[in-house]
Order: C-alpha cells, then sequence, then structure tokens
C-alpha cells in the first residue's frame, strides 16, 4: 500500500518505519524542516533501540521517504496516518487536539481520491467523529472516511511492540475501512494476533481505559511498598505472589518512583476530564493521579530522612534521568521532581544518565553533570538510583564508597540486594518496599562506671580485658547516646 504518515514524532517515525519494513511504501511528513533533512540523512533524533538502523535500511531500500511536503505525501495515498502529538492542554490538562485537527485540515485540502485517515494519536472519545466534520466543512465533495487505530508502544521496545503486539485495534464505521485496515494488518493476523474491530468510540476510549488501568496497577503496587518498608514484608514477594494470579498478571508490578514519560500522566488526566464533562465520577483514575504526584513530591523527604539530617549542602549523586531505562524520554519523569526538591532544601545534586543527559540539559538548572556514575559518586553524602539502566545495575560499590563522603544509597528501582549492600560494603540503604537498614551500630556498653563505644565488627564475646587499651575505644559522656548495660 502507500501509505503517508504526519508526524515524525515517537508514534509517527516508528510506526512509519515499521510499516515500511513489511514491504508498504510510506512517505513520512513532518514541518520541522531540520529534523526532516536529518531523517534523510539516516539520523535518528530520539532514542530507541534498533529504530536507526531500520530507518537507514529502508531509506535504502526506497520503501521509506521523509518530506515537509504534505501535499504530495496524501495525493494518492491508500491511507493517511494522523500521527501528531497530543499534549495535556496548559489550561485544564486535557488534550491539546490543535496539532490533530490542522493535520486534518491540510489533508482535506490535499486529497485528491478516496481515502481512509486514521487516527494514530492518543485521541478522547469522538475526535473522528469532530475530525469527520471538520474536513467536510473544509472540503465538500471528497470522498474519505475517518478511523480510529491507537497505538500501544512501549518506549524502549517500541519496534517489537509493533512487530509483535499483544492485539491490533481498529475502530472503523464501515465495512470497506475495516477491510482496509485487516488488510494492512494481515502479516500479524497470520501470526496469530488479534485483530479487534470496534467502533471509532469504542477504540479511543479504549486507549485511554488501557493506560489508567496499567498506571493504577503501578501506583497499587507503589502503595503496597510503602505498607511493606513499615510492616517489615518484601514488596518484591508481594508482587510475585500477586503476578502469578492469572487475573492479575506480573507486568506493571514493580515498585518505583512513580510513573512517568509522555503517555501515563497526560492520558490519565485526558480520561478524567473526558469523564468530568460527561458528569461521570472515575474516583479510581482520580486518586492515581493524587497518589503517584504525591509520591514523587516526597522523595525528597524520604532521601533527608534516610540522611537523619536536612538536605542543605549535601551533595547528592543522582543516577538515572529519563523516567524509565531504554529511553531518552524526560516528560514528566520522577528524577524532574527529586531533583527540583533537593534543590529547594539546598543540596547540590550531580546526576548521570547514559542516554537522557542531553534533554535533561535543557529541563534542569544547576545540575552538575557527570560522566560516569563513579564520578558523579565522588564525595557525595548519598546516592540515588532514579533508573534501572544495565549499566546502573552492576555497580562496583566498593570503588562507590572508597570516595563518598557517606555511604548512604537510595534504591528507588529495587535492583540490589540489601544485605550485601550493608554487611559487605557498609551502606546504609533504603530499597523500595523494604525498611531501611543500617550498618550494625556503634555498640554501648557499661563496665565499672565507664561507657565505652565499640565500633561495628569488633568481637567483644571474648571478654573486656583489652578493650581499654585498644586505641579504637573512644571515651564519651554517658548522656551523649543511650547506655546499654554490659552483664
Amino acid at each position: 500500500m502507500k501509505i503517508a504518515i504526519i508526524g515524525t514524532g515517537y508514534v509517527g517515525l516508528v510506526s512509519g518505519t515499521c510499516f515500511a519494513n513489511w514491504g508498504h511504501h510510506v512517505v513520512c511528513v513532518d514541518i520541522d524542516n531540520v529534523r526532516i533533512e536529518a531523517l534523510n540523512r539516516g539520523e535518528v533524533a530520539i532514542f530507541e533501540p534498533g529504530l536507526t538502523n531500520l530507518v537507514a535500511s529502508n531509506l535504502e531500500s526506497g520503501h521509506l521517504q521523509f518530506t515537509t511536503h504534505l501535499d504530495s505525501a496524501v495525493r494518492g495515498a491508500d491511507i493517511v496516518f494522523i500521527a501528531v502529538g497530543t499534549p495535556a492542554s496548559n489550561y485544564d490538562g486535557d488534550a491539546d487536539l490543535s496539532y490533530v485537527f490542522e493535520a486534518a485540515r491540510q489533508t482535506a485540502l490535499a486529497l485528491c481520491g478516496r481515502t481512509l485517515i486514521v487516527t494514530k494519536s492518543t485521541v478522547p472519545v469522538g475526535t473522528s467523529e469532530r475530525l469527520e466534520a471538520l474536513m467536510r466543512s473544509v472540503r465538500t465533495g471528497i470522498e474519505f472516511e475517518v478511523a480510529s487505530n491507537p497505538e500501544f508502544l512501549r518506549e524502549g521496545s517500541a519496534i517489537a511492540d509493533f512487530d509483535k503486539p499483544d492485539r491490533v485495534l481498529i475502530g472503523c464505521e464501515s465495512d470497506r475501512a475495516r477491510a482496509l485496515l485487516c488488510t494492512l494488518y494481515r502479516p500479524l493476523a497470520d501470526a496469530g494476533v488479534p485483530i479487534i474491530a470496534t467502533t471509532r468510540r469504542s477504540a479511543e476510549l479504549t486507549k485511554y481505559a488501557a493506560n489508567a488501568f496499567l498506571a493504577t496497577k503501578i501506583t497499587f503496587i507503589n502503595e503496597m511498598a510503602d505498607l511493606c518498608e513499615k510492616v517489615g514484608a518484601n514488596v518484591d514477594e508481594i508482587a510475585l505472589g500477586m503476578g502469578l494470579d492469572k487475573r492479575i498478571g506480573d507486568a506493571f508490578l514493580k515498585a518505583g518512583p512513580g510513573y512517568g514519560g509522555s503517555c501515563f500522566p497526560k492520558d490519565t488526566v485526558a480520561l478524567l476530564r473526558t469523564a468530568q464533562e460527561c458528569g461521570v465520577s472515575l474516583r479510581l483514575v482520580e486518586e492515581t493521579i493524587a497518589a503517584n504526584t504525591s509520591r514523587k513530591r516526597t522523595l525528597g523527604h524520604r532521601l533527608s530522612a534516610l540522611l537523619g539530617e536536612p538536605l542543605q549542602s549535601k551533595k547528592i549523586a543522582v543516577l538515572g534521568l529519563t523516567f524509565k531505562a531504554g529511553t531518552d524520554d524526560m516528560r514528566n519523569a520522577p528524577s524532574l521532581t527529586l531533583i527540583n526538591a533537593l534543590q529547594s532544601a539546598g543540596a547540590h545534586v550531580h546526576a548521570f544518565d547514559p542516554r537522557g543527559m542531553k534533554n535533561a540539559h535543557a529541563l534542569l538548572r544547576d545540575v552538575t553533570f557527570s560522566s560516569s556514575p563513579y564520578e558523579c559518586a565522588e564525595d557525595a553524602d548519598a546516592i540515588v538510583l532514579m533508573t534501572d539502566w544495565q549499566c546502573l545495575r552492576n555497580l562496583d560499590f566498593q570503588r562507590l564508597g572508597a570516595t563518598m563522603n557517606r555511604r548512604v544509597f537510595l534504591d528507588l528501582r529495587g535492583v540490589y540486594d540489601v544485605d550485601t549492600l550493608v554487611n559487605r560494603y557498609g551502606f546504609t540503604v533504603e530499597r523500595v518496599g523494604y525498611p531501611v537498614r543500617r550498618p550494625h551500630e556503634e555498640r554501648v556498653i557499661r563496665i565499672n562506671r565507664r561507657v565505652l563505644y565499640i565500633p561495628p565488627g569488633t568481637d567483644v564475646r571474648n571478654g573486656t580485658r583489652n578493650l581499654f587499651d585498644a586505641s579504637f575505644v573512644r571515651k564519651r559522656n554517658a548522656n551523649d547516646r543511650k547506655e546499654l548495660d554490659h552483664d
């Protein structure tokens, strides 16, 4: 088929490139001339594993083209996909559809034959009808239909998600549109992927419902993690016990700092706005948004409590900045909220991320960016693991601890074994979903009315005869610390 993709952002670029890789003739359109020139050279601005190579190979084969000329791209196309951004409105958080409507208007002016217009952008329920009405008002006498085909791509695994999806959802109002999209996705149907045909409104709402449910699932396990920290339970064991239930499943049951990215934050708010306009209460969605926002805002307090003192003038090393591993996307990343809180408390923030620092530069001020996690941690009072990149999952804690001012580690991704960090490397550790663990504190004993403070690791089981002569024994006032009687 001949396919036009309007928009070369994340969804448009991945979708267009994958369609081209299936053998279709795809032209991707964007108004950003600099971006288009870079794409025609095979340069991809976003980081998505495998995407750059796939773009290059399909440019070379001639199946993929990039242009700023919408007229030439739309003319003669069998299907035109609208894949422009729908950011949250600055006014009320609802989806901003201005880019979608402008793309539809320009498409109507360019059409020259019967064409199927498909929204891949995430849009509120009823948008397809509004687009169709707009296009008919712009130009009468043209033959076209509007359908909905929401995307379910995860950043970091988008190509695999496109080629091997859980399902394909198409919302149509005519047999012709349904047949055309089923033909497009026939390779997936032949591979056993369910192709679900619904009405346009059902397809549009399903996208929001799916994202809201996943956001709720993340928020639920995060709240269970908070409870585990108080009662001494293990959130990973809780998630395992829940996830093996087929009615629940283990996906999105990983406790962390809270969800972020380009989809869940804006889509949950947009769904809530739609419900409010219809006079429907979505209490679970509302509480999910509130709980996730609160979680991100309390990360700074969590670190202060772990240190046991105010953050003023403390150096904090933040490892990982993007909202998840496998992407350079900084949109709504929990690290932004944390760093803002740390800086407001007077801390000096140093940061490292293998892919996200370029985008982070545009969003953060007064942050020292480091070339490695070890440089980032030098003289630090604490380390915070924000994103579980592979290069941050196998850190040398002996090396880290040797250069730090204090050995304090806040593991917000649940990557590291707490016992190892505490017992072998002497770190004070808080892992999400676990109680705080500290190295064995100095023990206090009283012998003949003298108070002795014994450093961690000292063996006193064989008597105390030599303790008074040991150089490490420090004599302090008995009121300095809680006394423990020694028999």
